[in-house]
């Protein structure tokens, strides 16, 4: 089993940063995947971003390329979600979920992860 824990969200302006971490812990995660969703008021959850642990290969929505950036630390089980540029439309509950051995082809599609954190909510004024 693998437990998952969001922290991180926050209140914050438009154009300003943050950092989102989810700890992870059950089990070692060398054949991990670890992506982040989100899901905004009235919207359905959405995929963000990913990253591959065994190696750190990176995935981005296109909305937020440029801008979000994915990273993990291996000593501490950590994944790392750094949203820089912020915008209102950002406004949402970040999840973070887990997956051993998903093909990239399907680092987007939430129902591939049976690991799911409980959220962190980002509100971003304008």
């Amino acid at each position: 089993q693998v437990q998952l824990v969001e922290s991180g969200g926050g209140l914050v302006q438009a154009g300003t940063s943050l950092r989102l971490s989810c700890a992870a812990s059950g089990r070692t995660f060398s054949d991990y995947t670890m992506a982040w969703f989100r899901r905004a008021p009235g919207k359905e959850r959405e995929w963000v971003a990913a990253i591959r642990w065994r190696d750190d290969a990176t995935y981005y929505a296109d909305d937020v390329r440029g801008r979000f950036t994915v990273s993990r630390d291996n000593a501490k089980l950590t994944a790392y979600l750094q949203l820089n540029s912020l915008k209102p439309e950002d406004t949402a509950v970040y999840y973070c979920a887990a997956r051993s051995l998903l093909d990239s082809d399907f680092v987007q599609h939430e129902f591939k992860y049976p690991y799911w954190g409980q959220g962190t909510q980002v509100t971003v004024s304008s």
